[in-house]
């Protein structure tokens, strides 16, 4: 697989590439050693996020509660008081309700992928059943330094549950996650919100990632950055008809889910401004890679024990 680089400029900060040569190497080096907190685009977008989440829990009345948002967010952030309800914030409420919705309605459901900025608190904060097993693909440096502060205000996650970090910038991603323990063989659901992308190749790979491993009528939902479609953001047709084409050329069948749709449903007021992420739903239509195996290799049995019983009648 194409190695994901965990550097680029804001606010969109992974690009895949091709393997880096001794050269290039050096320099990408040269320039993460320069990194701090303050210039460190991937952890500042962490942080935007979080602060969201976090005012949006200070509500009289919020969409959702993060309890652990605060940790990660400045002591001095401004909060937006605004009554109307931010785009991000609709998408996580709604990103939640359809993880728990499904993990508690398939059946031997209880592998969870999870594509985010680092600061993701889903695997804390939300009722997960027992069993589950949650895999987070975020970049590893914003990740260790969340999981120090989340330790540091005594987050847990849900007992009998198991939550797995492979880092953004492994060299294959999809081997990392079956070195983890994930088995392509039974159900899951992913979700990505937050995932750093630079390029409409950093997220083709991803979504070649998911068709190779997610089962038939299993489901991947979350938000792209709507400059991936190349269309116009205001063109819905044309935008769908990017989508459509996209996610089934790897098997998926895709909705775009409306955000003010989302914000109706809810009863609550969506803020005014265009929001250049697109929310999706995708339900996986072929067989991941290790159920077409399984069907090969009992293809190939049968084969073969057919054969048998047919000489031994000769």
């Amino acid at each position: 697989m194409d190695r994901i680089v965990g550097f680029a400029r804001a606010p969109a900060t992974a690009i895949l590439r091709p393997p880096s040569t001794c050269a290039s190497k050096k320099k990408i080096n040269g320039l993460r050693a320069k990194l701090s907190d303050d210039n460190d685009p991937l952890l500042q977008t962490a942080i935007n996020a979080a602060s969201l989440r976090f005012q949006e829990t200070r509500r009289p009345e919020p969409l959702f509660v993060d309890p652990y948002a605060g940790c990660f967010v400045p002591p001095d952030v401004r909060m937006d008081m605004n009554s109307c309800s931010h785009h991000y914030c609709l998408a996580t409420k709604y990103i939640d309700d359809k993880l728990l919705q499904t993990v508690n309605h398939i059946d031997g459901l209880k592998q969870v992928v999870l594509l985010t900025d680092g600061m993701d608190t889903r695997p804390y904060r939300l009722s997960w059943p027992t069993s589950t097993i949650i895999f987070d693909i975020s970049p590893d440096r914003v990740f260790k330094g969340a999981a120090e502060k989340l330790e540091g205000v005594g987050a847990k996650i849900p007992r009998k549950s198991l939550f797995l970090h492979v880092p953004l910038e492994s060299s294959n991603i999809q081997q990392s996650l079956r070195a983890k323990g994930f088995n392509g063989n039974q159900p899951s659901i992913w979700a990505i919100q937050g995932l750093p992308m630079m390029t409409l190749a950093s997220f083709e790979e991803v979504l070649f990632i998911a068709s190779n491993l997610v089962i038939n009528g299993c489901f991947f939902l979350g938000e792209l950055p709507a400059w991936l479609t190349e269309t116009d953001i205001g063109n819905k047709s044309s935008t769908r008809q990017w989508m459509d084409k996209l996610f089934m050329s790897n098997g998926f069948r895709v909705d775009m889910i409306s955000y003010e749709d989302v914000a109706r449903n809810l009863s609550k007021q969506l803020a005014s401004g265009q929001y250049k992420n697109i929310l999706f739903v995708a339900e996986q239509l072929r067989f991941s890679d290790d159920q077409m195996e399984t069907w090969r290799r009992e293809f190939q049995r049968v084969e073969e024990q057919g054969d048998e019983e047919g000489f031994e009648e000769l």
